[in-house]
């Protein structure tokens, strides 16, 4: 999937960054993986790797290239498009389809199931992780007699900010009749 990313579009998360040692970790593991399976370790691969690791948040393919060039280096988007693909395949990144129209990217640093609260308006992608939730998936796979393996778990709605910027935009409207 291709397409244009909002630029204003947020990401929030359980942690807004990586650590340091974390993202070092990680980038360790995707230059054995590529060793393993005698792949060329590139500059370019590794910068696009950095680019995600160090940050929790769901990042685009225009959001890594918008970071990357205002680090100053430059790797053109089938270069971030290919990388990427590795990246999933190596089981370091997951790429998320939210209906938007293009992906976005995790990287893949606990193996902790997580649900995403997505804001139709702003991008604004938000994750949430409950005992509760899953409690309540266990009992319904159970139910069911269905052995559940995996899931994913999506709410699309609009974020605390854009409501308060709709009941903003009704009391101004309101003052000026």
């Amino acid at each position: 999937m291709t397409g244009v990313s909002p630029p204003t579009a947020g990401r929030r998360s359980l942690a807004n960054r990586i650590d340091a040692a974390t993202t070092r970790q990680l980038l360790d593991r995707f230059r054995d993986w590529l060793r393993e399976r005698h792949l060329p370790i590139t500059r370019q691969r590794d910068l696009v790797a950095q680019a995600v690791f160090a940050t929790s948040g769901h990042l685009s393919v225009d959001a890594i290239h918008r970071r990357l060039r205002g680090l100053g280096h430059k790797v053109g988007t089938a270069t971030i498009y290919r990388s990427l693909d590795v990246l999933v395949q190596a089981g370091l990144v997951r790429a998320h389809d939210f209906g938007e129209g293009y992906r976005r990217y995790e990287p893949m640093f606990s193996a902790g199931q997580h649900g995403h609260l997505i804001c139709g308006r702003c991008g604004t992608v938000t994750e949430f992780s409950t005992d509760r939730m899953e409690r309540a998936l266990a009992l319904i796979a159970d139910e069911h007699e269905f052995h559940h393996q995996r899931h994913r778990v999506e709410l699309h709605g609009l974020c605390r900010a854009c409501r308060e910027a709709d009941i903003g935009a009704i009391v101004r409207a309101g003052r000026t009749r």
